[in-house]
């Protein structure tokens, strides 16, 4: 959430960049974050105590009581919303407090009740950037449009892949992801290609739309026929190997765009 609130701060300044601005942004977006995090904790305690993946997690272990959480993430939250309206602006802060909101009232409880869950998991995922974009005084239209729907894209084959990776895990916890009812990984994989394919034009999209330059447009498109290309396998079989693969290459898919992006800026 930093890296990208970040890129959309250097994204979205129109001269040079601010530092201190930039540093009041990421502080303010870091405590949202975390006590997003920590809120998702509260409420998922007991889906956590049934995962080995989580079950070492502060709640489920007993090493912090719940009181003492619910504080900590109420505390952290308020403080950076209120930070952010006070530091920075009131649009960035109403942008932050929009992610909380859609991960811990929209996201984390429909993770009981649909797989639907997973893309409206991608909105609070996709909006930091977009929280970049307007501290930095960057005004709200197609350009940050274009950044929003690059980071939601990417998301979801990259946790589908995880899903199916920690599939029975996600069952212990009785969570209703893809991947728990798709014995064969047919539907999963599937999905997977579709929203790596989608990517792949929609991250041309900043240089269309003159945000950066041919440099970003012919690496986007290198990235994204890659990201495409391993997402493939997965429609072919779907092993565990290669939910890995396709896992690790969306790690290094973002930080690469991302870098692109602030390489190949358009200056206005």
């Amino acid at each position: 959430m930093l890296i990208t609130a970040a890129a959309g701060f250097y994204l979205g300044s129109s001269g040079g960049v601010d530092v201190r601005l930039l540093a009041y942004t990421l502080i303010g977006v870091a405590l949202v974050a975390a006590g997003t995090n920590a809120f998702n904790q509260v409420r998922e305690r007991d889906v956590d105590a049934r995962m080995r993946r989580t079950e070492r997690r502060p709640l489920p272990s007993g090493r912090l009581s719940l009181r003492a959480a619910a504080l900590f993430a109420a505390s952290i939250s308020i403080g950076g919303v209120a930070y952010l309206a006070l530091a920075v602006n009131l649009l960035t802060a109403g942008l932050a407090a929009l992610t909380l909101a859609s991960y811990v009232l929209l996201y984390t409880p429909l993770k009981r009740r649909t797989t639907l869950n997973t893309l409206i998991g991608a909105v609070p995922g996709a909006l930091p950037i977009v929280g970049g974009w307007t501290a930095a005084g960057g005004a709200l239209g197609p350009a940050v449009a274009a950044l929003f729907w690059i980071l939601f894209l990417w998301q979801l084959p990259h946790f589908l892949a995880l899903a199916w990776i920690y599939r029975e895990d996600y069952a212990r916890g009785g969570l209703a992801m893809l991947s728990v009812n798709d014995p064969d990984g047919e539907r999963t994989g599937r999905m997977v290609m579709l929203y790596a394919a989608a990517l792949l034009p929609v991250s041309l999209l900043p240089t269309v739309l003159g945000v950066t330059g041919p440099v970003y447009f012919f690496g986007a498109l290198a990235l994204g026929l890659a990201y495409a290309a391993v997402s493939a396998t997965m429609t072919r079989a779907a092993t565990t190997a290669r939910a890995w693969r396709v896992f690790l290459v969306s790690i290094v898919y973002l930080p690469a765009l991302l870098t692109l992006m602030v390489v190949d800026k358009v200056v206005a």
